[in-house]
């Protein structure tokens, strides 16, 4: 993800198609974790696919932070200026922005709660403690700036400090500290390990075969912890975090070689379009669908309102591209540190 979308390229390519895949993979887990999580909560029981929500969980957001780090290690080099633009500046702009959209959609029901003072103290809060779905893009620029800052400890050092926060499992109730504690060690892992993840990728495609037992394996071992109850607990966490980013790399690897999968290649490509704008279909289709009453089945909604979710963030990004809207999704340049910017617009995705 890093930029989840750009700097992509390996060898004189422009894009890692099984990177793109991996980005899919990780939105539309993020997207179906929130939609089912929130069909279930407004029926007041869960569904079938909660089991699915619960499998994910191990390896859902590890897996979306080391794909974050794969390639920073080719800019990380960067003068502070162009380094601060692209990983910090970038990620700003568009959680300032989103997080008023989302703050104009959900102030009336704020309001009606808190009032308006009330309204405005909650969103001043956002930029202190990050706002519902978008702690990703608010925490991303910390572990850019803290990896730049911390290139002259020896690498051993920083990962072992970082696992034994991850370990630790602090929870302060503070999301900024939390998540940096239980995520940075994958962003990480991802960073100075990005050579080992690309030949486990060539590795996979070179021997499928091999591959799907391992995974199978994998499969089989993960559902163990995690219905066993046991995925939460210290060190087993950081095990299956690992090991489960590694099954996603491969499973994308795998289904690289085929052009069957294209849309999950397209939404990796546009994740942080997906991840941005996903919850406008999410609540609204939420809200018909359980209020309908034409499907009974708790589980079918769920997966209905994660489709839609994702259909209307891709929508509104078609919709926009080419006119004046289209800063929903590109930053324009007088959002930008750079004195002499090469583009107009530099794209979400």
């Amino acid at each position: 993800m890093a930029r989840m979308g750009t700097e992509l390229g390996q060898a004189g390519a422009a894009r890692v198609d099984w990177i793109d895949y991996a980005k899919g993979f990780c939105i539309v887990m993020v997207v179906m974790m929130h939609s089912t999580l929130g069909v279930e909560a407004a029926a007041g029981h869960e569904s079938w696919m909660h089991y699915a929500v619960a499998f994910a969980k191990p390896f859902r957001m590890p897996d979306f932070f080391l794909i974050s780090g794969l390639f920073l290690a080719r800019v990380i080099d960067r003068d502070w200026r162009t380094y601060l633009d692209r990983k910090v500046v970038h990620f700003a702009y568009f959680y300032v922005l989103w997080v008023t959209i989302q703050f104009a959609f959900k102030a009336p029901a704020f309001a009606a709660e808190h009032g308006v003072l009330g309204v405005a103290k909650l969103y001043a809060e956002a930029f202190v403690e990050p706002f519902g779905t978008l702690w990703f893009i608010y925490l991303l620029p910390i572990f850019f700036v803290v990896t730049k800052l911390t290139r002259g400890v020896p690498i051993l050092i920083v990962w072992t400090v970082l696992a034994a926060l991850e370990i630790a499992q602090i929870q302060t109730g503070w999301t900024v500290i939390d998540e940096f504690a239980a995520r940075f060690v994958y962003f990480y892992t991802g960073y100075i390990l990005s050579i080992r993840i690309f030949q486990l990728a060539a590795a996979v495609q070179a021997r499928p075969a091999l591959a799907a037992y391992a995974l199978t394996a994998w499969a089989l071992l993960n559902g163990f912890y995690v219905f066993g109850g046991l995925a939460d607990k210290p060190f087993v966490s950081l095990t299956l975090g690992l090991i489960g980013a590694a099954a996603v790399v491969s499973v994308s690897a795998l289904i690289a070689k085929s052009d069957a999968f294209s849309v999950l290649r397209y939404l990796g490509r546009n994740s942080i379009v997906v991840y941005l704008a996903f919850f406008l279909g999410m609540a609204a289709s939420r809200s018909v669908l359980l209020k309908s009453g034409l499907i009974p089945d708790l589980g079918t909604i769920a997966l209905l309102v994660t489709a839609c979710a994702i259909g209307v963030a891709v929508a509104l990004f078609w919709a926009v591209r080419g006119t004046p809207l289209r800063f929903l999704f590109e930053r324009p340049a007088w959002a930008r540190l750079e004195a002499k910017p090469r583009f107009t617009l530099q794209p979400a995705a």
